[in-house]
């Protein structure tokens, strides 16, 4: 992922006007959602993501596989459709 393009979809999904919570796909497949606009800050290909209990998640745009438009429970089909994981 390009570093312009990274930035450009994470400013996008935390400035949206109806606040959704998205998720961060990182190599490896950890996943972290991101549930506060202000709890992420995005510069220059470079993030670093503050969560629950303060813990910092750095991450960069060459450690990221992909950032989805949904929460992390949610499984995504070969198209890209999402829908609830069954627990």
């Amino acid at each position: 992922m390009t570093p312009e393009y990274f930035t450009t979809t994470i400013e996008r999904m935390i400035e949206r006007q109806l606040y959704r919570v998205f998720t961060v796909e990182l190599h490896g497949g950890r996943r972290f959602e991101v549930d506060h606009p202000r709890a992420i800050i995005v510069r220059e290909g470079n993030a670093v993501f503050l969560a629950p209990g303060g813990i910092p998640i750095w991450f960069d745009h060459e450690s990221v596989n992909q950032i989805i438009g949904a929460g992390a429970g949610i499984e995504l089909d070969d198209r890209g459709f999402g829908s609830p994981t069954q627990s």
